[in-house]
């Protein structure tokens, strides 16, 4: 039987809902061999997904997402593993940048209460939302809080009513930066689900072309917004550019219809891209 992992997961510590231990324990019970979890801007969950990992016999990759601003194109991800993930100036970093998506919390609150003002509804409190998050602050921690008040259905109720309607603008690395932290950290950095910033593919690939120039090692091939055809096409241009390829589930726990492990049904993601970020590692130190 074929070992599997799944390379993009996130928690409490930013806005997915289940803890790094409780990521662990589902990873045990799908049988996958390894499991990367990669926040969004932090790095706050890794110690617990580590222990609770080597208690169960998990093995979990520290990584971190990045949310990046590169040339024209906003809310570019990248993926970064491997990294150390104590160091001091990393974490001044995302201090800030927690404190200011903490900020934006605030903000988007204090808007969907406007909103609900409107409707004649009782406001809700960040605090309860807050009380969700085991890190920073999430829009889906606000949504679960509007869930619980009975002002929505589901999640994606939640988003369409109040959530994006309401939504406040979010800071992002500059891609120089993320890539050189990373790289500064020993770390191994993919983008992530590449077609999001563009479904024109020579436009992908002479953005692809830039990345490598300034550090990138490898593509996310396989996840949620790929089909088939478009895995092929990244797995085939990350093979011809000496490029690494991973995936993985970006699960959150939110989202109906995908899975940790298996994505929306049909991911496989093999351990040897496990044992590809380990070898770009090395390439790289």
């Amino acid at each position: 039987m074929k070992e599997l992992v799944d390379l993009h997961l996130h928690s409490t510590f930013s806005d997915g809902v289940r803890t790094p231990t409780e990521l662990v324990a589902m990873a045990k019970g799908l049988g996958l061999k390894a499991i990367a979890l990669a926040d969004h801007d932090t790095v706050d969950g890794i110690d617990e997904a580590l222990a609770a990992g080597a208690a169960a016999g998990v093995e979990v990759l520290p990584a971190i997402e990045f949310s990046v601003a590169y040339d024209s194109f906003k809310d570019v991800h990248l993926l970064g593993y491997l990294l150390d993930h104590h160091d001091p100036q990393l974490h001044s970093i995302l201090k800030e940048f927690r404190d200011r998506r903490e900020a934006r919390g605030e903000a988007i609150v204090g808007r969907i209460n406007e909103k609900l003002t409107t409707e004649g509804r009782a406001p809700i409190s960040s605090a309860e939302a807050a009380a969700l998050a085991g890190g920073a602050l999430g829009r889906p921690h606000i949504a679960q809080v509007l869930m619980g008040k009975g002002y929505v259905r589901d999640m994606q109720d939640a988003f369409v009513r109040y959530l994006l309607p309401c939504d406040v603008p979010k800071r992002y690395f500059p891609m120089e930066e993320a890539l050189a932290t990373v790289q500064r950290l020993g770390g191994v950095a993919v983008l992530a689900h590449p077609t999001t910033i563009t479904n024109d593919r020579d436009t992908l690939n002479r953005i692809i072309d830039q990345l490598c120039a300034m550090g990138l090692a490898g593509v996310e091939a396989f996840n949620n917004v790929c089909n088939d055809q478009e895995s092929a096409f990244l797995v085939a241009t990350a093979e011809k550019k000496g490029l690494i390829w991973t995936g993985g589930s970006d699960y959150h726990g939110i989202e109906e219809g995908i899975n940790m492990g298996t994505g929306k049904g049909g991911m496989a993601i093999p351990y040897s891209c496990v044992e590809g970020l380990k070898r770009a590692q090395k390439q790289r130190s």
